[in-house]
């Protein structure tokens, strides 16, 4: 028995330490990868305007999602499809136009710093609607916050006022914080990857007549369509695939963490690649926001 047992033990060693390996790994390829949807969508969004963009971002992510949708079809009756429509508006459809609207407006890292707000969002809203208990920390992080997305809309870049593309990013977020608690409260019985494919399927569906409408007359760049064509594949359905096996293998609030990361490789890869500046203000706005989620995700996990 003791040898039986030190042989699952050295065979749970391993198998540990590679968990360890890999999460961080993983968190910091998804960081990455959607800090870049930010710098995609600031590439693509002029050319193609919002609504093209976004639903070619939402089909080609759909498409990716779309094996795993047919295999847990039996879990999606009929009646379940105009909540899921609902959902898919709040959470994907109208925040994804919103920020591809504010990138043709500003630097990208505006919208990846707003970003970073859900998660706050998501405590504001589960707390003024469904009864969540918000604590005076998490109370002092909403503020702190949003005293760092008035700071980003008041400030200018290149000497560009970025009101606007603030409002809008930070609209966003807090569709996607409504999102959240939709998605915890109506869809949590659901195949995550499953329902990920059925609400990118529905968004995609749901802005096709305006995409068509509003489709670009001229010319389309390679460098705009290879933007759209990973924003949709890589930053959208890949993306998605490895957001929901993170939560599956260490939960939803260490896979958090990601949220951190994105501002961070949003801003350097605008930089990087687009020449675009970093200024005080940004950081100082980036530094109030991200702070402010810390507090927020530690005192979740008190």
């Amino acid at each position: 028995m003791a040898v039986k047992s030190a042989v699952v033990e050295a065979g749970r060693a391993p198998a540990a330490a590679e968990r360890d390996w890999r999460t961080p790994v993983e968190l910091l390829v998804l960081g990455a990868i959607w800090g870049g949807s930010f710098l995609f969508m600031r590439v693509a969004a002029k050319p193609f305007g919002a609504f093209a963009l976004v639903d070619i971002r939402l089909a080609l992510g759909a498409l990716v999602m779309l094996p795993f949708l047919w295999r847990d079809r039996a879990a999606f009756n009929r009646g379940i499809w105009p909540r899921l429509a609902l959902i898919a508006l709040v959470n994907s459809a109208i925040p994804f136009l919103l920020f591809a609207w504010a990138a043709q407006r500003s630097p990208a890292a505006i919208g990846a710093i707003c970003n970073a707000m859900t998660v706050l969002f998501a405590a504001l809203v589960a707390f003024l609607f469904f009864g969540e208990k918000i604590g005076v920390r998490r109370a002092l992080a909403l503020l702190a916050g949003f005293a760092g997305v008035v700071l980003l809309a008041t400030s200018k870049v290149a000497g560009l006022s970025v009101g606007w593309a603030v409002a809008a990013g930070a609209s966003a977020a807090l569709l996607y914080g409504v999102g959240l608690n939709l998605v915890r409260r109506h869809m949590a019985h659901l195949p995550p990857a499953a329902s990920a494919g059925s609400t990118l399927s529905c968004s995609a569906l749901l802005l096709a007549p305006f995409a068509l409408t509003h489709w670009p007359a001229g010319p389309i760049s390679t460098a705009a369509w290879a933007s759209a064509i990973a924003l949709g594949v890589l930053c959208t359905g890949l993306a998605f695939l490895m957001y929901y096996r993170l939560i599956q293998r260490i939960g939803p609030t260490r896979t958090a963490v990601v949220t951190y990361l994105v501002p961070l490789f949003g801003a350097a890869f605008a930089w990087l690649f687009l020449d675009e500046p970093v200024t005080p203000a940004m950081i100082a706005a980036g530094l109030l926001i991200l702070g402010s989620v810390a507090v927020s995700q530690r005192s979740t996990a008190k």
